[in-house]
Formats: C-alpha cells, sequence, structure tokens
C-alpha cells in the first residue's frame, strides 16, 4: 500500500510545480503598474502588481531611439512587452493600457514581440518622474524600422502608464 502511496504523491507534486511556477511574488515597493483581466499568473487577488523591482527583475531591454516628444536620441530602459506578457501569462488579444490620469489606448497583444516595445521605466539612466512621462511609458523602437513611425504605433506609445487590462 505504502509503495503505492509514494510514486502517487511523487507525481502529485511534480503536477503541481508548474502551478508554482505560475505564482508571482508580491512587490515590496511602490506597485507602480497593475495588470488585470485574461492574465494567468497573479499575485493580489485577480490582479499582478508590480514595483520597479520587480519589473527589472524580468530582464531589462535597451532601446536607443528619437522620438516626437523628446529631443534628440534618447536611451530608454525597461522590460520588453514580451517578457512582461510572458510573466504575467498572457499570449493573445488585446492591451487596454490606462496613464494615472485615465487616458486609455489600445494595443494588439502581437506587439509584443522579440526587439518590440519596452514598458520604459528609465529615460537616459534616470527613472522618469510623472512630470518627465514616467513613472512608465511604453515607448517602441521607432527608429529600428518605418513601420514604427506611423500614427498607429505613435498612438500606442502610452506614458504615465499604471495599469494595463489584458481582454480576449
Amino acid at each position: 500500500m505504502l509503495r503505492r502511496f509514494i510514486p502517487s504523491l511523487a507525481i502529485a507534486a511534480f503536477a503541481a510545480l508548474p502551478l508554482a511556477a505560475q505564482e508571482l511574488a508580491a512587490p515590496e515597493g511602490e506597485v507602480i503598474l497593475t495588470l488585470s483581466g485574461e492574465i494567468a499568473t497573479t499575485n493580489a487577488g485577480d490582479t499582478a502588481q508590480f514595483d520597479l523591482a520587480m519589473l527589472e527583475a524580468l530582464g531589462t531591454e535597451t532601446i536607443e531611439t528619437t522620438t516626437i516628444w523628446t529631443e534628440g536620441t534618447n536611451t530608454f530602459e525597461g522590460v520588453s512587452l514580451k517578457a512582461l506578457a510572458e510573466a504575467a501569462g498572457f499570449e493573445g488579444g488585446t492591451l487596454r493600457a490606462t496613464a494615472i490620469n485615465d487616458y486609455a489606448v489600445e494595443i494588439p497583444v502581437t506587439d509584443a514581440v522579440e526587439g518590440g516595445p519596452i514598458v520604459a521605466y528609465r529615460m537616459n539612466g534616470a527613472e522618469m518622474s510623472v512630470r518627465d512621462k514616467g513613472p512608465l511609458w511604453i515607448v517602441y523602437p521607432y527608429d529600428a524600422s518605418a513601420e514604427y513611425r506611423t500614427e498607429v504605433i505613435y498612438s500606442r506609445s502610452i506614458w504615465q502608464l499604471d495599469r494595463i487590462v489584458v481582454t480576449d
């Protein structure tokens, strides 16, 4: 009987591993981004909340680009939208990205590609204040391709971002 029980326990423990991998630590600092909607990974009720350290831990991407809102070439650092999608467990649909003043844009999840947009938290090495389009700004690599220099892409480049709702 015990011999049958131990393998069953091992199988149950192994089956539980993917669930543990979907857990997200709770933020220790100030929450600067909240994801909700059709996400698989949460840490605060049905939302995924991130502080700056948690976003940094997802991996930092750097984009050097000009923008239509700033002077010259700037260096932006942040987490790729692709890495954020993987961390929160969403694969399709639309992101309703909303700023602290409730301005909102829709971004297709298909934009979350390797070498694509980032959720920037630094510009030229400094954290961005609310006055300077922070704390978060969705930045595309505008100079990398003409397809990133369109009115549609510019309209998705929301700053003062603080929440995203993922819908089907």
